[in-house]
């Protein structure tokens, strides 16, 4: 299995991102992953 580029305190301040009310797509621009991926971590680090 691949190794993320991300470490989970990483990804954890993308998530709060959105939270603070950042959309998808600019997230995903910026931090150059795909909306998939984002939705994935959300799921998996407990987002809303």
């Amino acid at each position: 299995m691949r190794k993320s580029k991300f470490s989970p305190s990483q990804i954890a301040k993308i998530l709060n991102e959105f939270d603070l009310g950042k959309d998808v797509d600019t997230i995903a621009r910026d931090h150059g992953v795909s909306k998939a991926t984002f939705y994935k971590w959300r799921q998996r680090y407990g987002g809303k």
